[in-house]
């Protein structure tokens, strides 16, 4: 996983005459070498820790007058030679030589970089240069060049400047989509007996141009993609691209609408950019069949907005890609389509919300506005060069950070979320104010910048210790004391080439590449001090570990193709600075499985989720039974993304699921009793979404149905990727990025945002379904105090609610079905009957779900009216107030307005007055005749309930004339009584802010009242004694005072009420009234 972070950063480019074509023509990185070729002149680049210019070739003006300016070219993969073609169809091949001449960059330490100089030592015309014909791109090994024709041939060149001629499609026969072998010379071609068969390979290689072409070289692989969109892959043989006669076209790929592909060798997958600006993505490993297609049209953007695609390119280790488009913008995804990165800022969902913005170069705008015509990544995948199409003043350079996904030889725990870039960690740190944040922890200078950059990261087990490798020798953080831990003998660090960490309690375990003898060791250091005098252990390995990982006192190395050993590791003595611990291993398992199956990224012990009687140690365990303590089986994540249990006994291989990114085991991993996730097998994730597996209490562990993916609803959105997990929280981490604009910056700052996703209903539901009533209780109060508890419980039961209302729809057609004796849905109800927020929960899923499947909740959650009793009791008025649509529909309108009645006498004695003008229309409403009230019954639904709860769109509204307080009619007089009761109550009190609030709330009819009680509740004794009165009960000094008392003469003038007039123009200061 990749995440941009910071500024992008600009590399400015040389500036001379101006070309005839405003594009650079050709971006490739070798060996932390950045080649950057315009029309006019090429450039040497560092892309190491400081970005400097290293050499530089600026073509003549007699060049360019006779040769034409440089049209294309290519780096031979040893970075001795560059070859480029000019638009006059001279071939140029220069020799990269690099001097003694060290870059001095300040500071007493050497940089490390030499400069080069860049020689033209093969000068000529091809000999199709008289064809007038176009050509594509450059590809090449280290031996020789192919290009790419407008004719629909290949033009082979060595890179010693010798021309071998030119290569066409042959006519043989080939049924299907199969296309033929190339052959020497051009071809002469003529019907054959398949007709179709020759319509294509004419079409193909005679007829249509070559636009690009694409060379993998670990897949031998040769991609040609002709300018009518269609696409053909080529098998190559072992000799390279020198035995072009051995060239085999086997497949036309995609749609017929490709404009550019780019395939990554260890997924084995092709990703083909499309003129519709969508990237689809085939499986070459099951005769290229599409898998998904990414694009942002789910974030608003068509074609029109970003226009076609214009390059793809993959990451160095294949687990992401970016995309440039043409119009604007570029956009790195995973290859399960999450978005990860993207310049073009998010503006709206629709279309009319997300226009094309124009460019204007006074003000700050997003990167690549124009388009990206060039993308590049670093060796390491820290850094991603694009240009901006029709740019040749500047690369762009955007830093990213890689997240620690427990692959390869490197451990990582799911507590402690790490991205890392190349000199810095940026870490997820949980407060206890439920905000995740991402602290930038930068390495310290003394170590990163003489063993630049950060390759391996991994965390201990308990979150609370950091293990950082460079190029040479490792430290450790406390994350707790915020300190460093180095090696004090720096001879000692560089000694270290880290090819993978682990942690095994509180010691640190560091595969090491031994220089001298080419060999691989495990070595063992206690966290306390790095040092050889603290060594615990020197473990030789047989080669190169493929992967590794640790549990408890064991420890798995994985070597090609697929042995697998297994150590026991047994420590005595006390690991202390003052003790002398003494760390022995063990071999205790050994197997070579035979599989033609993709090679593991990543295995992890799966412990045996029992009960344990006795806590672990803080290091090592020292039982004496370790042997029944040893892990069976293993999760394999394969580079394919293919999910497998491995039986460690017998070396039987289970395959459970595919497409899969990354995985966290988490039973036997927490000893804790807050864990809320040691119930949980593993989860993983991928294009589907998060997957939880649980265990299954079954005999023989093994079976087919003692893992069950149970949960379709742990899906991420598409731009938040998953990270890790809080066990103590019950939530997944995930993180997507932002983007902050400001004033003083020309681009916007990359930020990593990290986000939290519940998984504490699915553990509910999954324990409920277990019958484990007691553990989910018991699980649920210890998670009652995290945040968005309530929120789990109401998704916990519409789950499960909207399940079994679908179960009820495919047996609607039964007469009869079997039913549990209590179903799922009941002990879902009395698990959440034993927190408070029941009341609010059983009746915010009511809301949310058809009124027409009310009954079922409720003969499961209990009667509505005593759960609105309940509500009563605890003077819980609003959720009370919810209840009474729910009454109205299974009770009847009569116990409804019942009900209504007396919330509304206690909402008025509260002062809710809002909530009180709700209950009043729904009286008003619902107290018609009986015929019509069950007319409206019916049409209740949870649209309504929601708008009768939250400020009604009737709220503003006066009654009309068939709902006023005239009409006599026996519904209306208990609401008018208890309405003017209460009003009475108000103006005998003088609590005029009450009043006002109760006349807007419930739109009471003031005048009529006031006319009433002209010399009754509203009579002033005298003007002096009304004035005083008044005056305190308003308090005129605050704004909303003086508008109540606006409002309130208002009233009075309509009744012409003189004394309450001149008392409120008074206190107003109104001379005119």
């Amino acid at each position: 996983m990749y995440m941009a972070y910071g500024y992008p950063q600009v590399i400015p480019l040389e500036q001379g005459q101006f070309p005839t074509s405003q594009k650079i023509i050709y971006l490739k990185l070798i060996n932390r070498i950045l080649l950057v070729v315009s029309p006019l002149h090429l450039e040497l680049w560092s892309s190491s820790q400081h970005r400097v210019r290293l050499g530089r070739y600026k073509r003549d003006a007699d060049s360019l007058q006779r040769e034409g300016e440089n049209l294309q070219a290519v780096w031979n993969p040893d970075t001795k030679l560059i070859a480029v073609l000019t638009s006059s169809f001279f071939l140029h091949i220069f020799k990269v030589q690099f001097t003694e001449r060290k870059v001095q960059l300040g500071g007493k330490q050497p940089s490390g970089l030499c400069l080069a100089t860049i020689t033209c030592v093969l000068n000529e015309q091809v000999p199709f240069a008289e064809n007038d014909l176009a050509v594509s791109n450059i590809v090449s090994d280290n031996k020789h060049m192919l290009l790419g024709l407008s004719d629909g041939s290949l033009y082979s060149i060595s890179w010693k400047g010798e021309f071998y001629g030119v290569f066409g499609l042959d006519s043989s026969q080939h049924n299907g989509s199969e296309v033929a072998t190339l052959s020497h010379s051009l071809v002469n071609f003529t019907a054959g007996e398949d007709d179709r068969t020759f319509a294509l390979n004419n079409n193909v290689s005679k007829k249509s141009a070559i636009a690009q072409l694409e060379f993998c070289v670990p897949m031998r692989l040769l991609l040609v993609l002709y300018s009518d969109g269609q696409l053909v892959s080529c098998s190559v043989s072992k000799k390279g691209l020198k035995a072009v006669e051995c060239i085999k076209a086997e497949k036309v790929l995609g749609n017929g609408d490709a404009v550019c592909t780019s395939a990554a060798g260890d997924q084995l997958i092709l990703a083909v950019g499309t003129r519709r600006g969508v990237v689809e993505l085939y499986d070459l490993a099951e005769s290229g069949s599409l898998i998904r297609t990414v694009s942002l049209y789910d974030w608003g953007y068509t074609m029109e907005d970003t226009g076609s695609v214009s390059c793809i390119v993959w990451t160095p280790d294949n687990s992401a890609f970016a995309v440039g488009w043409k119009l604007r913008g570029l956009t790195v995804w995973s290859v399960s389509g999450c978005r990860l990165m993207s310049t073009i800022r998010q503006i709206g969902l629709s279309s009319a919300s997300s226009p094309v913005v124009k460019p204007n170069r006074d003000c700050k705008y997003e990167p690549l506005m124009s388009g990206t015509s060039l993308m590049q990544w670093d060796e390491y995948g820290y850094r991603l060069y694009a240009i901006e199409e029709g740019s040749l003043e500047r690369i762009l350079a955007f830093s990213f950070g890689k997240c620690c996904l427990s692959r390869g030889v490197s451990g990582m725990t799911y507590v402690r979320q790490v991205i890392y870039g190349e000199d810095r960690l940026l870490v997820v740190q949980s407060e206890e104010t439920d905000e995740l944040k991402m602290l930038h922890l930068n390495l310290p200078v003394s170590y990163i910048s003489h063993n630049w950059p950060v390759q391996h990261v991994a965390a201990s087990k308990d979150g609370v210790y950091l293990a950082v490798a460079g190029l040479h020798g490792l430290i450790l953080y406390d994350i707790r004391l915020k300190k460093w831990r180095v090696f004090g003998d720096i001879s000692q660090e560089q000694k270290i080439q880290c090819e993978g960490l682990l942690w095994l309690g509180k010691i640190v375990v560091v595969c090491n590449y031994a220089d001298s003898s080419n060999t691989y060791e495990l070595l063992f250091y206690p966290r306390y001090h790095l040092d050889q005098s603290s060594l615990l252990c020197r473990k030789p390995l047989l080669a190169k570990p493929m992967v590794m990982d640790v549990y408890e006192d064991y420890i798995l190395v994985t070597y090609r193709p697929f042995d697998v050993h297994i150590f026991h590791v047994k420590l005595s003595g006390e690991l202390t600075p003052s003790g002398t611990p003494d760390l022995q291993l063990s071999t205790v398992r050994e197997l070579s499985i035979m599989t033609a199956k993709s090679h593991p990224a990543a295995m992890r012990f799966i412990p045996d989720q029992i009960p344990r009687d006795s806590a672990l140690d803080n290091h090592i365990s020292s039982s004496s039974n370790l042997l029944a303590r040893e892990p069976a089986r293993c999760l394999i994540l394969r580079t394919n993304g293919e999910l497998s249990l491995l039986d460690l006994d017998d070396g039987r291989e289970r395959e459970l699921t595919n497409s899969v990114e990354l995985f966290w085991v988490t039973c036997g991993q927490s000893e804790e009793r807050t864990n809320l996730i040691e119930d949980v097998s593993w989860l993983d994730y991928g294009y589907r979404g998060m997957q939880v597996w649980y265990p299954s209490p079954g005999v023989d562990s093994f079976k087919q149905e003692d893992f069950l993916q149970l949960d379709p609803d742990l899906e991420f959105d598409h731009e938040v990727y998953p990270l890790g997990l809080l066990p103590n929280a019950g939530v997944v981490v995930g993180v997507s990025q932002r983007m902050s604009f400001s004033a003083c910056t020309e681009f916007p700052c990359f930020e990593p945002t990290p986000q939290a996703q519940t998984i504490l209903h699915c553990l509910l539901r999954h324990l409920l379904q277990r019958n484990k009533s007691e553990e989910a209780l018991r699980l649920a109060q210890i998670s009652a105090e995290k945040p968005h508890f309530s929120h789990c419980l109401e998704w916990l039961l519409f789950t499960v609610f909207d399940a079994d209302i679908s179960r009820q729809n495919l047996n609607k057609n039964q007469i009869s079905v079997q039913k549990q004796n209590v179903s799922l849905l009941e002990k879902t109800c009395d698990l959440i009957r034993n927190f408070p927020e029941y009341l609010d929960v059983v009746v915010s899923v009511a809301r949310k779900t058809d009124g027409r499947h009310w009954a079922d909740l409720f003969t499961a959650a209990g009667r509505s009216t005593e759960l609105f009793e309940d509500c009563f009791q605890r003077r819980w008025y609003r959720t009370a107030a919810c209840y009474i649509l729910v009454i109205a529909k299974l009770e009847g309108p009569a116990v409804s307005q019942y009900c209504a009645l007396r919330l509304l006498q206690a909402t008025l004695d509260e002062s809710l007055y809002e909530l009180a003008g709700e209950l009043v229309r729904f009286l008003l409403r619902s107290g018609r005749d009986s015929e019509q009230a069950a007319t409206d019954s019916d049409k209740l639904s949870p649209r309504f309930l929601g708008s009768f709860l939250f400020r009604s769109s009737f709220r503003r509204s006066s009654f009309d004339k068939s709902t006023s307080f005239k009409d006599q009619s026996a519904h209306i007089a208990p609401v008018k009584n208890i309405l003017e009761n209460h009003a009475s109550y108000l103006m005998s009190g003088k609590e005029l802010f009450k009043l006002v609030a109760f006349v807007k709330g419930t739109q009471f009819d003031l005048v009529e009242y006031l006319q009433r009680e002209r010399y009754g509740s509203a009579r002033l004794e005298n003007f002096a004694s009304g004035l005083e009165l008044i005056g305190q009960k308003l308090q005129m000094g605050t704004l909303q005072s003086r508008l109540d008392a606006e409002f309130l003469l208002a009233h009075m003038c309509s009744v012409k009420f003189k004394e309450w007039i001149v008392v409120l123009a008074t206190l107003l200061r109104r001379s005119e009234v």
